[in-house]
């Protein structure tokens, strides 16, 4: 396929008259650069990701910022030349000419303010400009990365889920709906499945779709052969399609497992670095306080906009900041590293108030509901006790994250028992379907005759529903899926619904249940492995944070008092003067403070990320916050 015919394939989904006033002025302007051989390394990176926009208005986008990024960059280069004072200027110029090789040998004649100023500014907009345009390549590669990075894993459950599906049907197209409706548990591999129904709709053959696909996926390494050899083994008939995914799903997990060992290394090497960042500015902030003694240049009012603070003001609350973002960082990477189908649920807030209430103690997204007005009057409470504005900054955190986080990990408790019951639960099933009862039947004989502890309320549903719409293929797939929502957690969703998907299509009840017994034990084994390793992670955020808190109070007892002394002296025995206000505790103190209490935010986030997520997050964050008010007011240093 050419370039032209691709433009026109990628154009055909967005007549002119979908498009907004903006973009269409946008696509009127700029929509020829897309013919540009330049872009199509560009439209093959757009193929491979799942913007909604076509790549023509993409592009015509991209180049309406740049213009606008032009613009802006050229005014401001403009104003501020012109606004320099001229001995500024002049040693910039002077600067730049004796700096660059070459360049300093020659003799640049002098030239009016407003030409060199035009000039510079037209550089700079254009160097603006090409960048806006590079990025805009650049974020069709990240998009890509990260839709490559989904699918390598989820496609391994996908797998899993073909086979046992193809136990029951030979109909390609029924399977991969089938996991196509499944996105919340194979993300961007149900996405590429949809992908496949909608060209094989679009050219009337399905071989098409898979085809097209293949040549478009960003997994070149596993999808897109993946996608051909299922076409492959399709055509030669159902037991050979059925081997080629026994054969598959095995070499994937294998994979699979190979890729995790690498995040794990790649997860120490975080954490190291983690470790590393955190005690840096912490220890940077005592050497500038201990160099005011010595420096008293520190003292000096900072540049606009900051001139109301010192150097070394600026430089303390910019570690603090510094600290805030690294902490964002590290648990940004610790959730993107945790495998797709082992991430804690979203829990959804309750629409009507009669459903808030009894369930505001075991959903957190409920909980934050009633924390937030607690947190405002935590805020009010804490400004009328005159708390520094520090403090009530702090501890309002405190009292809306705490709450949120306790109800959270009861939450996950629940849930954590619920999965360990819904294991045997399983296989007493199995059990039951491989002696010949039928499904409704040994849900009722496990039911009556096991105790599941959390998940016997939803087993004592399931067989009720099931007795009462045994004959019904749709309503017994109702019971189960009323259960899954019921019991509600990840491991819940991406077995039980293996059963509903697999019976709808006619699968041997028997041959869906021996899968699901294996596909239960390795999900579980896996979910108990990931928490053990993740565990260690925690651990590191707490220690990371201890020692933060110690070193800091052991500077605060021990250091700044004597250095208080040292600076109140004018004159040394060497001749050297000292700023005597160079060390003031109470204020020295207070900066330390605020320091210890972002690493103590950052270390809570790392570890909660490290934990079961952002409501784990909130959890740790609190708890390292009022530790360190405590130990902090305690010791009598606020």
């Amino acid at each position: 396929m050419t370039v032209t015919e691709t433009h026109a394939t990628d154009s055909t989904e967005y007549s002119s008259s979908s498009l907004s006033l903006f973009d269409r002025a946008l696509y009127a302007l700029f929509s020829r650069h897309a013919d540009h051989t330049r872009h199509d390394h560009d439209r093959k990176r757009y193929r491979a990701t799942d913007v909604n926009a076509s790549f023509d208005v993409f592009l015509s986008r991209i180049y309406g910022i740049s213009w606008v990024v032009f613009l802006a960059t050229f005014c401001w280069i403009f104003l501020l030349i012109v606004a320099v004072p001229d001995t500024v200027l002049a040693g910039m110029v002077s600067f730049l000419h004796d700096g660059l090789p070459v360049l300093d040998r020659i003799r640049v004649p002098n030239m009016q303010r407003t030409y060199a100023a035009t000039a510079i500014a037209v550089v700079c907009a254009s160097l603006g400009k090409r960048t806006v345009i590079w990025f805009g390549g650049l974020y069709l590669s990240w998009s890509a990365s990260a839709r490559r990075t989904n699918i390598d894993r989820t496609l391994p459950g996908a797998v899993r889920y073909l086979r046992a599906l193809s136990s029951g049907s030979d109909d390609r197209l029924a399977m991969l709906r089938k996991v196509a409706d499944r996105e919340e548990s194979y993300g961007e591999t149900a996405v590429a499945f949809r992908k496949v129904l909608n060209k094989s709709a679009l050219t009337g053959s399905i071989d098409d779709g898979l085809r097209l696909v293949a040549r478009d996926t960003p997994s070149r390494d596993v999808l897109a052969p993946f996608l051909l050899k299922f076409r492959e083994h399709a055509e030669q008939g159902p037991d050979a399609l059925e081997q080629y995914l026994r054969m598959e799903s095995r070499m994937l997990s294998h994979r699979q497992s190979r890729s995790r060992d690498q995040a794990q290394g790649f997860l120490e090497l975080v954490a190291e670095m983690f470790i590393v960042l955190l005690v840096i500015p912490a220890l940077l902030v005592i050497v500038l306080t201990v160099m005011s003694v010595l420096a008293p240049s520190m003292a000096a009012p900072a540049p606009r906009p900051f001139s109301w603070l010192s150097i070394r003001a600026v430089i303390i609350y910019g570690s603090g900041g510094f600290i805030l973002v690294v902490g964002a960082g590290a648990a940004a990477v610790m959730a993107s590293l945790r495998p797709a189908d082992q991430s804690s649920p979203e829990y959804a807030r309750s629409t009507g108030v009669g459903e808030l209430f009894p369930t505001i103690l075991v959903n957190p997204a409920n909980t934050v509901l009633l924390a937030v007005p607690i947190a405002l009057c935590a805020a009010g409470l804490l400004w009328m006790l005159e708390y520094s504005p520090a403090n009530t900054i702090l501890l309002s955190y405190v009292a809306f994250a705490l709450p949120v986080g306790l109800v959270s990990v009861r939450r996950s408790r629940l849930d954590d028992a619920k999965d360990r019951e819904i294991k045997d639960f399983v296989h007493a099933v199995s059990g039951h379907v491989g002696l010949g009862r039928p499904f409704s039947a040994a849900v009722q004989r496990v039911a009556r005759d096991i105790d599941l502890g959390a998940l016997q309320q939803d087993v004592n549903d399931l067989a009720f529903n099931a007795n009462l719409t045994t004959r019904d293929g749709d309503l017994r797939r109702d019971a189960l899926t009323r259960f899954v929502a019921s019991v509600g957690t990840p491991l819940a969703n991406q077995t039980i619904g293996l059963v509903t998907g697999t019976l709808d299509v006619g699968g041997d009840t028997e041959t869906v249940f021996d899968t699901l017994q294996v596909e239960i034990g390795r999900l579980y084994h896996e979910k108990k492995a990931l928490r053990s390793t993740m565990q260690v992670y925690v651990v590191v955020g707490w220690t990371t944070a201890l020692l933060v808190v110690g070193i800091m109070i052991a500077v605060n007892a021990y250091v700044l008092d004597s250095f208080s002394q040292l600076s109140a002296v004018s004159t040394s025995s060497a001749g050297l003067a000292l700023d005597p206000n160079a060390v003031q505790p109470a204020r020295d103190r207070q900066r330390f403070y605020v320091v210890t209490q972002t690493t103590m935010v950052a270390c809570g986030w790392f570890a909660g990320y490290a934990g079961r997520g952002f409501y784990e997050a909130l959890l740790h964050s609190a708890a390292l916050v009022g530790i360190a008010y405590f130990v902090f007011s305690g010791a009598g240093m606020l």
